[in-house]
């Protein structure tokens, strides 16, 4: 795989910059989830319940938050929102150890509704920098930086509470978010490109980007996110029947390591292919992949074809959407896709407990790739309704 086009990528003014400070400004972020969880399990000495209430908590309000703050980055501009974001995240970060579990649940709330918009807002930035013919492989590049973003944002904050104590875990996180927060006000990519910006700059209803198709596409992002929670989740529940846990460090790292390597692999095609097949194909792949049994290791091969599919399957759902929305509504459009992912995370994690609870990881990852698969199947219609290609910019209007 030739390494020209991705230098052209970084050689664009802005793009190599803005690249690097998505992938550290996503590393606090991607901690927050599991220093919260361990805070309530270790700080407050309670148990699972609460600790589940509190990642529900956080998930409804980022889920509500989401596209309503890329609606005020879209009516605003970036600053603002960044701006009380950051400052939200700050007195949530810095306080919440000295809260009782009822305020903290409350809090948490509060705080996923003003979470930094980091990822969506580096999409955004992404879209708006990168020309449309290597806007496939910007955004192919930025899924690769996610995935090391959660490779180290959780570990970071594993190690934290293990030794420092949550207190002082909730200190770097907020330290870390304000930094993020600021940088980002610093830099101040733009969010629209310059040709855009000539363009009459006037309200988009959102009747006109908001079809039946988008909401297909959107539900495919659910379904992916959906298969690959579960396929995790499976995953550390066959390392641990096979009582070696201490490995699950490991077998995650090497599943990212497939994604990684899909989307540098898709990056550099010469042309994409479309999030359905890519999202129906992992879904596809996923089905069988329980019947090699409960050696984790050879799971770890039965998962190749799925797990290299990761990256450029939610990439390509993120340069479709980028092509299907006006600019102007470009910021609420990925704040929908950021809550399309919230969405399949949160239903994936009880369905696929009671499954390995009841009948064993093989049967949730089966049920998890049919479940990829008839979303794929249901949006189908709607998006050859929509008319548009992947290669090619959409209509506005549509």
């Amino acid at each position: 795989m030739a390494i020209e086009p991705y230098r052209r990528l970084l050689a664009i003014p802005g793009v190599r910059t803005l690249l690097l400070v998505g992938l550290v400004a996503r590393i606090p972020a991607t901690a927050t989830g599991i220093t919260l969880t361990l805070h309530v399990l270790d700080g407050l000495g309670l148990d699972y319940i609460q600790a589940g209430l509190a990642a529900t908590a956080s998930t409804v309000g980022m889920a509500v938050g989401s596209p309503l703050a890329g609606r005020l980055v879209d009516k605003h501009g970036m600053r603002p929102v960044l701006l009380v974001t950051t400052l939200a995240q700050l007195a949530f970060w810095s306080t919440a150890w000295a809260l009782p579990f009822p305020a903290l649940l409350a809090a948490t709330a509060l705080a996923g509704l003003l979470s930094l918009p980091v990822f969506s807002v580096i999409r955004q930035c992404i879209a708006a920098a990168v020309p449309l013919e290597q806007r496939r492989m910007g955004f192919s590049l930025d899924s690769m930086l996610i995935e090391l973003s959660y490779m180290a944002g959780p570990a970071i904050g594993v190690a934290g509470v293990t030794m420092l104590g949550s207190m002082w875990t909730m200190f770097l996180v907020a330290a870390g978010l304000v930094a993020s927060g600021v940088a980002l006000l610093v830099l101040n990519p733009p969010i629209r490109s310059e040709e855009e910006l000539e363009e009459p700059q006037e309200r988009v209803p959102r009747r006109r980007w908001l079809t039946p198709g988008l909401v297909g596409l959107l539900g495919t992002v659910s379904a992916a996110t959906f298969v690959l929670t579960t396929t995790e989740l499976s995953l550390l529940a066959t390392i641990k029947d096979a009582g070696d846990v201490e490995w699950t460090g490991l077998a995650i790292g090497v599943w990212c390591a497939y994604s990684l390597i899909g989307g540098f692999v898709y990056g550099g095609l010469s042309r994409g292919l479309s999030p359905l097949v890519l999202i129906g194909a992992m879904g596809v792949l996923t089905i069988p992949v329980g019947l090699v049994g409960g050696d984790w290791r050879w799971l770890m091969v039965a998962l190749i074809p799925a797990g290299v599919l990761c990256a450029p399957g939610l990439s390509a759902t993120v340069d479709t959407l980028s092509r299907w929305v006006p600019a102007g509504a470009r910021g609420e459009a990925m704040g929908l896709h950021g809550t399309a992912l919230l969405v399949g995370g949160a239903a994936s994690a009880p369905i696929a407990g009671a499954l390995i609870d009841s009948y064993g990881p093989g049967w949730a990852f089966a049920v998890a790739g049919l479940v990829g698969v008839v979303m794929v199947l249901v949006a189908l219609p709607f998006w050859r309704r929509t008319g548009g290609s992947v290669d090619a910019p959409v209509s506005a209007s549509v």
